[in-house]
């Protein structure tokens, strides 16, 4: 694939803050991409993912370049599932790669030591296998705590397993599964700090109140516990 290559300006002085960053939006590609993307920055998301396995490549790059430039706006991280090759391409921040994809130490190979590489555990044998790696990550993911229709035939870890990546983990660990103002509570009490959201967004007819109502959730209960 070939055509003119989207250089990311880069994190901001003192890094993305990955520790400091709480909403994580995971989206596939939509009509209106822009507009939600804008919507729900607004309303309180400080990094996203685009995660779309349908689209072909050229049409991939074009649609996470127009991601990167919202998010650019606003200094928020935007990272390319799975496609380390195609991030760089679009100039994404960086890319979040699974467990059944190119592995996070290829991953970097290809993005470079100064992009963000997320990884996803379901795990503890996976999180341990991360964290042996000569080649470290940005940030873990966690989860799904409770199956979802956006990993097919993949069971919930339960909040067992947050506790212990949160217990261990040298990164971030960014919670999936489920997330909406109800479930906040059981997150955090699990140890939760950080939240990818899916569905509570993809799926509201107001992304960006939907958006506060989640932010405001996850801040008040983060008060309670005591931040980090």
């Amino acid at each position: 694939m070939t055509g003119p290559v989207d250089r990311p300006a880069g994190p901001p002085a003192g890094g993305w803050g990955l520790d400091r960053r709480r909403l994580y939006l995971c989206t596939p590609d939509r009509p209106d991409l822009e507009a939600f993307l804008e919507a729900c920055i607004g309303g309180g998301v400080d990094v996203v993912q685009l995660r779309d396995k349908v689209l072909g490549d050229a049409a991939l790059v074009e649609r996470a370049r127009l991601a990167h430039r919202v998010c650019a706006r606003h200094g928020v991280p935007f990272v390319l599932n799975d496609r380390p090759d195609l991030a760089v391409l679009a100039g994404a921040d960086g890319v979040h790669v699974g467990q059944d994809d190119m592995s996070a130490a290829e991953a970097r190979a290809v993005v470079g030591d100064g992009a963000i590489v997320g990884l996803s555990t379901h795990a503890p044998a996976e999180l341990a296998a991360a964290m042996e790696s000569p080649a470290p990550v940005d940030y873990v993911s966690a989860g799904p705590v409770v199956p979802t229709p956006t990993k097919p035939g993949r069971a919930g870890t339960g909040p067992g397993y947050v506790s212990h990546a949160v217990a261990v983990s040298p990164w971030p660990v960014w919670v999936t599964g489920g997330a909406s103002p109800s479930t906040v509570p059981g997150l955090v009490a699990a140890g939760a700090r950080h939240v990818v959201v899916v569905r509570w967004l993809t799926e509201a007819s107001d992304p960006g109140a939907a958006a506060r109502a989640l932010r405001d959730a996850l801040d008040g209960e983060l008060a309670v516990a005591g931040g980090r």
